[in-house]
């Protein structure tokens, strides 16, 4: 699977907002977006020309795709998921669709603060220095469910800095964690507008 192995701030610069792909230099005042707020490019600096309906949901599909480090085939296979649990549960598609983001392995690992960033995650993963549930596991993409249990084999890796809160329903310890219940959408990031995704890919 092709991957994109490009400039990582410019991404950031693009969305407008800060994705957290550089770890620790994403939080700091070295952080691409803080020294260059405008999209990157020959003309990024000039005002930006307004969006229609589709440009909107574009740009939110981009920036979520990016966050989490995804490639269109994942992002429409999370989308039919979705949509799939949704009507079996009955529940909000746009949830549902969050959820599957957030319970990827690398993403829990990430969000533990036990990777310095998602991609340094998936690295660890594919590079078979994480346990799921005391057993190797190398797919970064694989679906945590509730009560189960991360671990890093090699303490050393974990970033020395906590940048960011734990949300609540990750459970730390040392250099292991545990999901101890399903994330609400409180638990996840306000900013983003799941409702635009799902029209993107409604359409």
């Amino acid at each position: 699977m092709g991957r994109y192995t490009g400039p990582k701030e410019k991404l950031s610069r693009r969305e407008g907002v800060e994705l957290h792909l550089k770890g620790a230099r994403s939080f700091s005042d070295k952080s691409g977006l803080k020294r260059k707020p405008f999209a990157p490019g020959q003309h990024g600096n000039q005002r930006r020309a307004r969006l229609s309906n589709y440009g909107f949901q574009l740009r939110e599909k981009q920036k979520v795709k990016r966050t989490y480090g995804l490639r269109e085939k994942n992002m429409v296979a999370a989308y039919k998921e979705s949509d799939r649990r949704s009507k079996i549960k009955n529940t909000d598609k746009g949830l549902e669709f969050l959820r599957l983001l957030e319970l990827r392995m690398d993403n829990v690992l990430y969000l533990a603060g036990l990777a310095p960033s998602r991609a340094a995650a998936r690295q660890y993963i594919t590079h078979g220095h994480v346990k799921l549930n005391g057993r190797k596991n190398s797919v970064p993409s694989i679906e945590i469910r509730e009560g189960d249990s991360i671990e890093l084999k090699k303490a050393k890796l974990a970033p020395n800095e906590k940048l960011f809160k734990t949300p609540d329903w990750i459970e730390t310890k040392d250099s292991s964690c545990k999901v101890v219940r399903l994330p609400i959408r409180d638990d996840i990031d306000e900013g983003i507008k799941e409702n635009l995704i799902i029209e993107f890919y409604s359409r």
